[in-house]
């Protein structure tokens, strides 16, 4: 009897035994008889893809009959199946067959699944090209073994640090060199690039080292994580506006811009950098226009007057004829010691009913800078950044309480 007359006998008899199978009902199997069964289908499962693969494998002149691509293309069409998994058994098929025996064994046998070995296979294929070979041999010994306890899940974690477990000098090893060559493709991929919509928005594209990226997280965190729900206050009507943590993160990444210290970035052009907003005197005083910014851009005086309480952003400031009239310090900002202060005393945002903690607030002067106001503590309180938002939105209106606090309405 030939091969092929032993593979189409072995199909006859499975399709036989099935047949018989389709006629029982399987509803009235005792539990445990169907615990077995389950168990049992699987395992012939296993070895029934183990032959197809197999065959498979040594089954390139058939793509050359029908003028397919590979063996893969060939069953996708043939078999109506998707040509991922067509592809992704071809390639189990040739590493079964060429590489990897015992892992062949074990899924001819029904003893590992498909699944199982696939990612044994694959694992093992990621192993690199300098690996011994009898730490490569002790690898899929390994494997296997697991295989009689560990899911595909499981074992795609253990198999990509099988190093650290066979071969613990070789696998710390293997990640540094891993680890360098990412930190180097990192560098090389770093990248900023920004678009403006032309509608008061700009997006910026930034591609940065995943240390990096994880640094940024936890300092934007500082200004989201206090926030005791993703809700703005609420309104007179009593409702609250749901805010995306997406645009929660995006405000906090603009709170920081705002309180990066100038004295300890690069010296720029000669000078400590920073950001010089440009104002005639009636939009200083009355908060109403528009200022100019040294990078180009447009901001309401409204903006700037609030900037001016934290960031240290310098208002040149234009009489009439435009000469300069006044080039704002920094010493406008309070100092560390009377932020301290502030701490002390208010311990928490200053706006009625917030309870966000000194520590993540800013501080406002309650007589603006712009009108002549000092840095002196009892010109000055604390507000989260929504409320010192709010405190500089010409929307808004806001009334001093007896106990100090500061009461917001809308315009009406």
């Amino acid at each position: 009897m030939t091969t092929g007359h032993l593979v189409q006998e072995c199909g006859e008899a499975i399709s036989a035994a099935l047949d018989k199978v389709q006629r029982v009902e399987l509803l009235y199997l005792s539990p445990a008889e169907k615990a077995a069964a389950l168990v049992e289908l699987a395992r012939l499962e296993s070895r029934v893809a183990s032959t197809r693969l197999r065959l498979m494998a040594v089954a390139d002149e058939v793509a050359e009959e029908s003028g397919d691509r590979d063996v893969a293309a060939w069953f996708a069409r043939t078999a109506r199946v998707d040509r991922g998994p067509a592809r992704r058994d071809l390639q189990l098929a040739r590493a079964l067959e060429r590489r990897w025996t015992l892992v062949a064994d074990g899924h001819t046998s029904g003893e590992l699944s498909t699944a199982q070995a696939d990612v044994i296979a694959r694992a093992l294929d990621d192993l690199p090209d300098d690996t011994p070979s009898d730490i490569v041999v002790k690898a899929e010994k390994v494997l296997v073994e697991h295989a009689m306890t560990f899911a595909p899940h499981e074992l795609r974690v253990l198999g990509s640090r099988i190093l650290d477990v066979v071969a613990p000098e070789v696998g710390e090893e293997h990640e540094r060199k891993r680890l360098e060559d990412e930190e180097h493709h990192a560098r090389r991929a770093t990248s900023l690039t920004t678009r403006s919509h032309g509608d008061g928005t700009t997006t910026i594209r930034i591609r940065v080292p995943d240390a990096t990226a994880g640094r940024l997280l936890t300092y934007l965190h500082a200004w989201t994580n206090p926030r005791k729900d993703d809700s703005t206050p609420a309104g007179q009507d009593g409702t609250a506006t749901k805010v995306p943590y997406s645009t929660r993160l995006g405000h906090a990444f603009c709170d920081l811009l705002e309180h990066l210290d100038p004295s300890r970035l690069p010296v720029h052009g000669g000078a400590a950098t920073t950001v010089v907003v440009t104002m005639d005197l009636d939009s200083l005083m009355t908060g109403l226009g528009v200022a100019t910014t040294s990078t180009g851009g447009r901001i309401t005086a409204a903006e700037a007057r609030r900037l001016a309480c934290t960031a240290k952003l310098v208002p040149a400031v234009l009489g009439g004829t435009s000469e300069v009239l006044d080039l704002g310090r920094a010493k406008r900002l309070y100092d560390t010691a009377q932020r301290k202060a502030m701490g002390l005393r208010d311990q928490h945002c200053r706006a009625e009913g917030c309870d966000i903690p000194a520590a993540w607030c800013e501080a406002h002067h309650l007589t603006p800078w712009s009108k002549g106001g000092k840095t002196d503590l009892a010109e000055g309180l604390l507000l989260c950044s929504h409320h010192h938002h709010r405190a500089h939105d010409d929307r808004y209106l806001h009334d001093r309480l007896p106990n100090g606090d500061l009461r917001f309405h809308r315009r009406r």
